[in-house]
């Protein structure tokens, strides 16, 4: 065997060895049962086709790799923003496995969270006994400070009642009676991980500003990031910002040191995190402001009941959002832009002046959450470039007809469209038959890139096959400037690749970009 103490593959030339080679092979024709290649081919090559479209996109029934997780991986990500909070998810262990592992393999750190492993005998019975030890057992192994709890689909189907199944476990002290405990129901056969982190958020806010009143006067401002594959960078230049404008603001879930410890032989099981004095002070702040729509209706409109203005951005990447975002932080806290961050933006602006010949007439396709997708398609076209598929597995109609507004808004928008409600398949199709020069979205889309050939730029959650991309900010004019850079490098590699053959194709001043 070519694997040996000495000599270790990593798995990817191991499988290319000739034993596995011929092991793969022997399996495919004994068991397998596959019709022949050239029949494969041709039924394959059909599927591209638009015939094949229009049946692709006349099904209702079924979904085909969505770009979208299901509610409780959104409320686990955003309880791990606030201090010492450890997850609670009332539900099977597998379940839970699955939330730890999409943030685990995505931001390279440990991701905690519990389940109260609901069984058959619980499936029938009803979860009461499972909430009360779980509980119990959270309380004494992991010295939490606050226990956030959502739920699955099994204790959703079954109708277990939250609230009265925490009252309970209070009077059997599972944890003691005045430990803070916030709820959200979380089914995951309904909506998507943006429902879930609204949900849970609105948990957690109502949790501890239910039955208080609203003290005026304040000009602090509270932020609510959203599920947000980039928040460790992302969370960060938020805070450098508002910190240059000098304004009072409380990040309502700062995942950013929880999603990246350092190494230095201690291991941090919570870090950082929005305290829970700054959650019940935040009831005070004269606004609150979300960086995603679509991550927080229910949210604001809790924000807005006690008389707080609210705001909602789409993921303020590019000049426009970003001017829109620090335009309304400047309106509500009375606090001028500072001459810094107006230098910031001339700079991004003289970048994407120095490189408007190579991304200008660009077409994209971008897949992903709603807020990201408009986000992203918006400096798209800041940049001359056509998004020319724009994709939302989790969008509904109001999504569609923001992207439309936007489209009109630009003469690059012009043939461009918006999918709601439609996967990964559906784009397949879109790429077959109108292809485009550079496609957007997360590590699932390196199969849409080998089936279509259209290369793929991953700034979308999650992304497994690359690493440390969340450390760095997409939002803001310096994240502009990250993401600038992702598209040019992409163009330029795939230039190299189209002119790597001397004498043939390496012409025109390969050295002069």
């Amino acid at each position: 065997m070519p694997q040996s103490a000495d000599k270790v593959l990593d798995h990817a030339p191991l499988f290319r060895e000739p034993e596995y080679r011929e092991m793969l092979a022997r399996k495919k024709a004994e068991f397998e049962n596959m019709p022949p290649r050239e029949e494969v081919r041709k039924v394959a090559d059909w599927t591209k086709s638009w015939e094949y479209r229009e049946k692709n996109f006349a099904r209702e029934s079924l979904s085909v790799n969505p770009a979208k997780a299901c509610q409780p991986l959104g409320a686990v990500f955003v309880a791990a923003g606030f201090e010492r909070t450890m997850s609670f998810v009332h539900g099977s262990q597998g379940c839970v496995a699955y939330y730890r592992s999409h943030l685990s393999r995505h931001f390279k750190e440990p991701a905690s969270a519990v389940s109260s492993s609901m069984t058959e005998d619980a499936a029938v019975f009803g979860g009461l006994n499972n909430m009360v030890d779980g509980l119990a057992n959270t309380y004494k192994l992991y010295n939490p400070k606050m226990i956030a709890v959502s739920t699955t689909c099994m204790a959703e189907v079954i109708g277990d009642d939250l609230q009265a199944f925490i009252a309970t476990a209070k009077q059997k002290n599972s944890v003691p009676g005045d430990f803070d405990v916030p709820f959200a129901h979380t089914p995951a056969f309904v909506g998507s991980h943006t429902t879930g982190y609204d949900n849970m958020l609105k948990g957690i806010l109502e949790h501890f500003w239910k039955g208080r009143e609203r003290l005026a006067g304040s000009t602090a401002v509270n932020i609510i990031p959203g599920f947000d594959g980039f928040a460790v960078g992302n969370n960060r230049e938020l805070k450098r910002m508002l910190d240059v404008m000098g304004v009072e603001y409380t990040i309502l879930s700062d995942v950013a040191d929880q999603f990246d410890t350092p190494s230095d032989g201690e291991y941090r099981m919570y870090d950082g995190g929005t305290t829970l004095e700054s959650v019940k002070a935040a009831l005070d702040a004269r606004a609150t402001l979300s960086m995603q729509e679509y991550c927080s209706q229910k949210s604001l409109e809790y924000a807005a009941g006690f008389g707080q203005e609210t705001a909602a951005f789409h993921y303020p990447m590019g000049v426009a959002g970003t001017d829109e975002f620090l335009m309304k932080v400047s309106e509500v806290t009375g606090k001028p832009i500072p001459e810094a961050l107006r230098m910031e933006r001339g700079r991004l602006l003289d970048a994407m002046a120095d490189s408007q010949s190579w991304l200008h007439g660009k077409t994209y396709a971008v897949y992903g959450d709603p807020d990201f997708v408009y986000g992203m398609a918006r400096f798209i076209l800041e940049t001359g470039g056509e998004p020319k598929h724009c994709l939302a597995t989790n969008g509904n109609k109001a999504w569609e007809e923001q992207m439309n507004a936007l489209f009109a808004s630009s003469p690059y928008g012009a043939g461009c469209r918006a999918w709601p409600g439609k996967d990964l398949w559906h784009m397949r199709s879109l790429l077959a038959t109108e292809k485009a020069d550079l496609l957007i979205g997360n590590s699932y889309g390196k199969y849409l890139e080998r089936d279509t050939g259209t290369p793929l730029v991953r700034l979308m959650f999650p992304i497994f096959d690359r690493h440390h991309h969340h450390r760095f900010p997409v939002w803001g004019y310096q994240g502009a400037l990250r993401v600038l850079v992702t598209l040019l490098d992409k163009v330029f590699d795939r230039l190299d690749d189209e002119t790597i053959e001397p004498g043939v194709t390496d012409y025109s001043y390969d050295l002069t970009r």
